[in-house]
């Protein structure tokens, strides 16, 4: 159908232009989205670049997957979630297959890899960043739509792969501003939790949803603390709100099993110092039992030395501890028997960085900043795809969270890029010869652009006000007929302005403002930025 001029007066019945208020579409944003401006999405450019760096000094190369995946390809292990599904964006399309928003980066990573498995180098090292949905109940720093920056080892076994992704990590941390001791990188092992599970008579299928309940409940230990989960083990729980969790329903001996040595605060890190002078075995450390070799592995051995499970975790870490050794990153790095990690898809070593320093909440109280990245050993995920599994593991970092842990820090500054250079429009007339003059700062790499409103001189040196400019370019008539322009140097200018007392001062004086022949315009402008003839983009 072809509309005529007339038709957009009316829609559905409605006079557009009698009724336009009413038809008026209010502008507002979805809940648990938002919107990000020039100053944030700067400083995330230099972070996503910072990690983008450090990922490929380890050889990473980059991938990218589309937002949009098949459901059924995305499987169901969205995080914490007792109904997967109810958790993803999921749509129809017109050949009735369902497709869903991706909810992390790694299911796509598994359909790209089966589907390419053949032409692959292994083990394949890939790096992902981009955003993913979760179709969850928003809330406080809780967001149905955040970036992730992922890197992944896939066709490999061999836990060196784990603990590389644990040491890159924890280099990334300390690239970006993060110091030793403002952050530590936690290391367990699902088969270790598999082997305590053992012992407390949790195997089988029928106990499934009963192990769920203590891994639950093992991950609120650092907030909680340990009588909170010996109740969350047990009957149940009521909290300070008085809300009711219902527990696992372990008997007293079952929780004990878990509280005997894996909760009971015996495995922790000491740094070299502290144990300077003592040998390998049980010994005395501030009156308390304490294991002195530097993870604490050898009584974790002992203990699940009847589960075959648990003895392989605990081989699986005595090789990733013996790397951290050698390549000097035991201050970095803790074996932590309560990480829990909320996918169910991890097979083996997992492990979440943890940020130690204290930040303000909501109410302005100090609160520990918590996890940023997390990550683990997902051998079957693969699988689900070819028939057969395929080992990997990877990390995954939260990008918006991170930003937030910077900027507490100081080490990230959320403020807008430097704006443009304003050429202003003194002579419409002459369009073509202003637009002329930001070509030649273009051309040179210096970020410009011309006044393309409709107002005058006021109006313009405003906007260029507005638009954080560090300079405008001004011809005239008479300007251009010496073959000149005028630049204005903002910043200087605000700067001597306020030392100026009157406008007579003012207008004799003309601060920070300086004729120079057009041929000279892009040196002046370099030097009001500073660049050194390098453009703004260092070229």
């Amino acid at each position: 159908m072809v509309a005529k001029a007339g038709d957009f007066q009316t829609f559905q019945g409605v006079d557009m232009g009698k009724d336009r208020q009413a038809a008026r579409v209010p502008a507002r944003l979805p809940r648990g989205f938002t919107d990000r401006g020039a100053a944030e999405l700067a400083a995330q450019r230099v972070l996503l670049e910072t990690i983008r760096r450090v990922f490929e000094r380890y050889g990473f190369d980059a991938l990218e997957t589309p937002a949009i995946e098949y459901t059924e390809a995305l499987g169901k292990f969205l995080p914490d979630e007792d109904r997967p599904n109810e958790g993803v964006f999921s749509f129809q399309d017109d050949d009735d297959e369902w497709l869903s928003l991706r909810y992390d980066l790694t299911a796509p990573l598994a359909r790209y890899v089966a589907e390419n498995y053949d032409r692959l180098a292994k083990p394949y090292r890939s790096y992902r960043e981009g955003y993913v949905f979760r179709n969850e109940k928003p809330g406080p720093g809780r967001f149905r739509q955040f970036m992730q920056f992922d890197a992944d080892t896939v066709g490999t076994a061999s836990v060196t792969a784990d603990a590389e992704m644990c040491m890159m990590v924890a280099d990334t941390m300390e690239e970006l501003g993060i110091k030793t001791g403002q952050y530590v990188v936690k290391v367990n092992s699902r088969k270790v939790l598999d082997g305590y599970m053992t012992k407390a008579g949790l195997g089988g299928a029928h106990n499934a949803g009963k192990r769920l309940h203590v891994l639950r409940a093992i991950d609120k230990y650092d907030r909680l603390g340990p009588e909170a989960v010996r109740d969350l083990m047990g009957r149940g729980r009521r909290d300070a709100s008085g809300d009711w969790t219902p527990g696992a329903g372990l008997s007293k001996e079952q929780i004990d099993v878990f509280f005997e040595s894996m909760l009971s605060g015996s495995i922790r890190h000491y740094s070299e110092s502290d144990l300077e002078g003592y040998e390998t075995g049980i010994t005395q450390i501030d009156g308390k039992n304490f294991i002195a070799d530097y993870f604490g592995l050898e009584a974790l051995a002992k203990q699940l030395s009847t589960t075959d499970t648990g003895s392989d975790g605990v081989r699986e870490l005595q090789q990733m501890a013996r790397i951290f050794e050698s390549c000097r990153y035991r201050d970095r790095i803790d074996i932590d028997t309560t990480v829990v990690r909320g996918l169910d898809y991890y097979t083996g070593p997992v492990f979440e960085v943890v940020l130690t320093f204290d930040v303000p909440n909501e109410r302005g109280q100090p609160v520990v900043f918590g996890s940023v990245a997390g990550g683990g050993r997902y051998d079957g995920l693969i699988g689900r795809f070819r028939g057969q599994d395929v080992p990997a593991t990877g990390i995954s970092i939260g990008v918006s969270r991170l930003q937030a842990a910077l900027s507490a820090l100081g080490r990230l500054k959320d403020e807008a890029p430097r704006g443009p250079v304003v050429v202003l429009v003194m002579d419409r007339d002459r369009i073509a010869d202003h637009q002329a003059l930001a070509a030649r700062l273009r051309a040179a790499g210096i970020r410009a652009e011309m006044y393309t409103g409709t107002s005058g001189m006021a109006a313009q040196m405003k906007y260029a006000d507005r638009r954080g400019a560090p300079a405008v370019v001004i011809q005239g008539s008479d300007e251009r007929a010496k073959g000149e322009v005028t630049v204005k140097d903002l910043a200087e200018g605000k700067l001597l302005s306020e030392e100026i007392a009157d406008r007579q001062t003012w207008r004799e004086g003309r601060p920070a403002q300086v004729t120079v022949p057009e041929d000279a315009l892009v040196s002046e402008i370099e030097r009001i930025l500073g660049t050194g003839g390098q453009g703004e983009n260092g070229r």
